[in-house]
């Protein structure tokens, strides 16, 4: 007797909503965690202009959103970047931005994991705990195995638990912005308060160099906003709703960042978060204490809630894509495996949770500067990929460019200078990254930077995989370069 075929890879149409859409958007950026990372970096960059900054750094993730918005329109595949730029320009330009997704989940999950059992830790006032290795590394390796596990579990279930999660995490960064703002306002602030002005938000105000830096860390923390637009195939109206959900987040997103950034600023000055730079991720730590004295358990939680809440749904684009690959014959048959109750991806997502975690507990034994390198390097895949998608939209729409000034505008221009400005900043990451002693190590490997030996190496073993495969596999690379197949007006 012969074993049954796997059924046909089909994910479950219509699990979430427009608006469960958004959440995990938001959810995927990790706000909280993101911002607390990055404020004290940008203001020792910048200073008060360190809204400013995010603003800028907002400018091209709305611009390639559009280009997700577009793209999903015409092509409702879970793959996102992989499948829009295999039908643009290539199944070799489609298959290295694919594996550039895909390995974005192996590199930050395990971090993020991290991060939220160490916050945990100090919510509950378990600090000596929050930096014993031997009770973090397994602790984490359980968070991801149960967030993956709710991932396989079904689309719905997720969406449910990243409802909570945000809710907790943005009421508690909404507590500290009005409190902060108002104790700096009432003078009641122990620290150097500044009052709020409408200056801050012009990015130039540092000049030109600090402009670029701070727009590396900026761009960091918008990242993950595409998630929304991954989980199309499962979303109520595939074609439109997924996309404005990824552009929505981007906005809600930019709204926070400022409302928070502006509070810091206001409550504390410049002088305290540049001098507890090196102490980026526990800055909200600090000031918790500051701003709401006793409360301060409410911005632990906050970043503890966002690291968990990015931890599952970070997974979510490197499954599908991986998913989508497999159904395309790019990738091993096996991943394209739909669970067959719960409608999921359980071969991909259980492969991305695995390799995470062994990726994790290697680099964290190392050390844990290491592994803040190994976050480093997430920059170079990140700004490769979106400004692929970018360009994959110009390309994908041109015969209908000059139907409208608002086609010329929003599915051209935009998402062109969208990928240029990231093009920028990539080659400024690989010559930022490539500084061994501005790494968290300080040490060189092979006599460059270690984030930029990790993002070459990643990418280097994309390539060979990809020959490899099209050796043996010539299926997905018979496939060739279309154009959009109907008019789209804006």
């Amino acid at each position: 007797m012969t074993a049954e075929p796997d059924a046909p890879a089909e994910l479950k149409h219509g699990a979430i909503s427009f608006l469960d859409a958004t959440v995990i958007g938001l959810a995927s950026t990790s706000p909280a965690y993101s911002l607390a990372a990055v404020i004290g970096p940008i203001v020792a960059l910048v200073g008060v202009y360190a809204p400013g900054v995010l603003l800028a750094s907002f400018v091209p993730m709305l611009l390639i959103a559009s280009a997700f918005y577009f793209l999903n329109r015409v092509d409702q595949d879970c793959g996102t970047t992989f499948s829009w730029v295999t039908r643009a320009m290539g199944p070799w330009f489609g298959w290295i931005g694919g594996w550039a997704i895909a390995m974005t989940g192996v590199l930050v999950v395990g971090s993020l994991a991290d991060t939220a059992v160490r916050f945990t830790l100090l919510t509950v006032g378990l600090d000596d705990l929050a930096s014993n290795l031997a009770v973090i590394i397994p602790l984490t390796v359980v968070v991801i195995v149960v967030m993956t596990a709710l991932c396989v579990l079904g689309t719905e279930l997720s969406a449910h638990v990243q409802n909570v999660l945000i809710i907790a995490q943005i009421g508690a960064l909404l507590i500290f912005a009005v409190v902060a703002i108002w104790r700096a306002l009432a003078g009641d602030s122990p620290l150097d308060a500044l009052t709020p002005s409408i200056s801050w938000l012009n990015p130039f105000g540092e000049g030109g160099s600090a402009l670029t830096a701070g727009l590396l860390l900026g761009v960091f923390v918008y990242w993950g906003w595409e998630s929304a637009v991954n989980l199309t195939e499962e979303t109520t109206d595939s074609a439109s709703a997924p996309g404005k959900a990824g552009i929505l987040s981007t906005v809600l997103l930019l709204i926070t960042y400022l409302a928070v950034a502006y509070a810091i600023i206001a409550f504390a000055g410049t002088d305290f978060l540049s001098e507890n730079e090196e102490e980026a991720e526990l800055i909200f730590g600090l000031l918790g204490t500051e701003v709401l004295g006793g409360w301060d358990w409410i911005l632990l939680l906050a970043v503890a809630t966002s690291a968990l809440a990015s931890t599952q749904t970070t997974i979510i684009p490197a499954s599908r894509t991986g998913l989508s690959m497999a159904r395309r014959a790019a990738l091993p048959h096996r991943l394209a495996h739909i669970h067959p109750r719960f409608r999921t991806p359980d071969v991909s997502t259980w492969l991305v949770a695995v390799i995470a975690a062994a990726w994790y507990v290697l680099v964290s034994l190392i050390s844990e500067n290491a592994l803040l390198d190994s976050l480093t390097a997430l920059s170079l895949l990140i700004a490769f990929y979106y400004a692929l998608t970018g360009i994959a939209c110009a390309i994908y729409y041109r015969r209908q460019l000059l139907r409208s000034a608002s086609n010329l505008l929003l599915i051209g221009v935009g998402p062109v200078v969208g990928a240029v400005l990231l093009a920028w900043l990539l080659i400024r990451s690989v010559i930022d990254l490539n500084d061994a002693e501005a790494s968290a190590t300080g040490t060189s490997w092979f006599g460059f930077g270690p984030p930029l030996v990790i993002g070459v190496v990643i990418f280097a073993l994309g390539v060979v995989f990809m020959i490899w495969w099209r050796i043996g596999h010539p299926e997905y690379w018979r496939e060739r370069p279309g154009v959009a197949p109907e008019p789209q007006e804006v």
